[in-house]
C-alpha cells in the first residue's frame, strides 16, 4: 500500500522524492475525483443549456476598474499562506518530512517565504487589474452561463462535504471523539463518504436555487461525474489502506477464478496508512480476537475483502450505465432519482462484507450507520421518481431536437 504518493514513485519507479510525502494518497485521488466530477458536471450543463433546458443569467459587471482594496488584500493573504507553509516544509523540510500533516495543521512555517509569496501574489492580481483598465470603468451586463457555475459549486460542494464528512464520522464514532475531540477534528483521516454526498449534495442544492438555476437539471447533471468521482475515491481508498476494507476472508481462491491476482479475492493491505495490523473485533461472536504488533507485522493478520476495489469496479460500470441513460431520460429529476437507488443498493449489499461501525442491532442482525442512510437513499431514489414524475406528467419539458422534429 502507498500512504503517501512518496511510497508509489519510489515503488513503481525507483526514484526518492521525499517532498512528495506531503501529498497523502487519498486526497491525491480524491482531488482528482473532484476534478472529474466537475469536468462532466460542466459537459451535461453545456449540453442543456444547447437544448433549451436551461439558461444563462446576466450579471453587472464593472469593466476597466482597477483593482480593490479588497482584491490585493485577499490575494496577499493567500499568497502568504501559501509561502508560509511551502517555504517553511522546503526550509526546513529534514524535520518536519517525517510528519508532514502534523507540519500543516501546526503553526509552524517561514514567515520571510509568507511575505515575499504575498507581496508576489498582490503585485500579479494588481498587474492583471491595470492590463485591462479603462480611463473610465463600464457597468455593463454579460451573460453568465449555467456552466460557469460550475467552479462555484465545485468549491461549494468540496468544502461542506468535508464538514459533513467529518460530522457524520464523528456521530459514528461518539465514544472516540469525547476521548480525543481535538485529535478527530482537525485530522487528515476519519471520513464518512455519506455525510460529505448529503452535506456537500444539499449545498449544491441550494446554490443552484440561489442562483437561478433549475435544481432538477443541476442534479441531473451531476449524477454521472458522483457515481465516476466516488468510483475514483474508493482507489484512493485501496491504494492508502485507510481501513475501508471487508471483514476477514479466508478461504482459499476457486480454481476457476485462478485467472485473477490473489489480491483481489483477499488481501492483507501491506503498509496501509492506518497501521492497522489486527482486522477482528474484540468481543463479538463473529470475529477471533487476535493482538499483533505493527513493528512485527506490518498488514493486517488476516486477508481481508477489499472492498474498496469491488466498489471502484462496480461504480465504474454504474456510471457507464447513467452516461448511456442521461440522453434517453428527458423527465427532470428522474435520472438523479435513478442515481440515489444505484448508490444506495450498492452500498448496501457491499455492507455485508465490509468491515464498520455498528449503529444498532435488529435480532442478530448488525445494521451499521452507512447501510441505513444506503436504505434511506433508496427510499428517496423511489419518491423521487415518484414525484417528478407526477410532477411533469402532464407536459414534460422538451429537449431542443425533440422540438426542431
Amino acid at each position: 500500500m502507498y500512504p503517501t504518493i512518496y511510497h508509489a514513485v519510489k515503488d513503481l519507479f525507483g526514484l526518492e522524492l521525499p517532498f512528495l510525502k506531503i501529498l497523502q494518497s487519498f486526497g491525491f485521488f480524491v482531488a482528482i475525483a473532484f476534478l472529474v466530477a466537475g469536468y462532466f458536471f460542466a459537459f451535461e450543463l453545456k449540453r442543456k443549456e444547447k437544448e433549451g433546458l436551461v439558461h444563462s443569467t446576466l450579471r453587472k459587471v464593472m469593466k476597466g476598474e482597477a483593482a480593490t482594496q479588497s482584491e490585493l488584500v485577499t490575494n496577499g493573504i493567500f499568497g502568504f499562506l501559501l509561502g508560509y507553509k511551502l517555504v517553511g516544509f522546503i526550509w526546513d523540510y529534514s524535520s518536519l518530512s517525517g510528519n508532514p500533516r502534523e507540519y500543516m495543521l501546526s503553526i509552524q512555517g517561514s514567515v520571510v517565504g509568507g511575505l515575499i509569496a504575498g507581496a508576489l501574489f498582490t503585485w500579479l492580481k494588481y498587474k492583471e487589474k491595470e492590463k485591462y483598465r479603462l480611463p473610465e470603468p463600464k457597468l455593463t451586463e454579460v451573460p453568465y452561463h449555467p456552466y460557469e457555475h460550475v467552479g462555484n459549486m465545485t468549491l461549494v460542494a468540496a468544502v461542506a462535504g468535508l464538514l459533513g464528512a467529518k460530522l457524520f464520522h464523528i456521530l459514528e464514532n461518539l465514544p472516540d471523539f469525547v476521548a480525543d475531540p481535538f485529535g478527530m477534528i482537525f485530522s487528515f483521516s476519519g471520513l464518512t463518504m455519506y455525510g460529505g454526498l448529503i452535506v456537500g449534495g444539499l449545498s449544491v442544492i441550494y446554490y443552484a436555487r440561489k442562483n437561478g438555476l433549475k435544481f432538477e437539471h443541476v442534479i441531473d447533471s451531476c449524477a454521472p461525474g458522483l457515481m465516476l468521482a466516488y468510483a475514483i475515491g474508493r482507489i484512493g481508498c485501496h491504494v492508502a489502506g485507510d481501513g475501508d476494507w471487508g471483514i476477514p476472508h479466508t478461504a482459499p481462491k476457486p480454481g476457476w477464478l485462478s485467472f485473477l491476482p490473489d489480491w483481489i479475492w483477499s488481501y492483507n493491505y501491506p503498509n496501509n496508512v492506518n497501521q492497522e495490523c489486527n482486522p477482528y473485533i474484540q468481543g463479538t461472536a463473529e470475529h477471533v480476537n487476535c493482538h499483533c504488533n505493527w513493528a512485527d507485522t506490518p498488514y493486517l493478520v488476516a486477508r481481508v475483502f477489499p472492498t474498496a476495489f469491488y466498489e471502484t469496479v462496480v461504480c465504474l460500470g454504474l456510471f457507464f450505465l447513467l452516461w448511456s441513460l442521461r440522453k434517453r431520460i428527458h423527465i427532470p429529476g428522474v435520472l438523479f432519482s435513478v442515481y440515489l437507488l444505484m448508490n444506495g443498493v450498492e452500498r448496501f449489499f457491499i455492507e455485508q462484507i465490509r468491515e464498520n461501525t455498528v449503529l444498532f442491532k435488529l435480532g442478530s442482525y448488525t445494521v451499521t450507520q452507512a447501510m441505513f442512510i444506503a436504505v434511506c437513499l433508496f427510499l428517496l431514489g423511489l419518491l423521487g421518481l415518484i414525484y417528478f414524475r407526477n410532477k411533469y406528467k402532464k407536459a414534460p419539458p422538451l429537449s431542443h431536437e425533440q422540438h426542431q422534429s
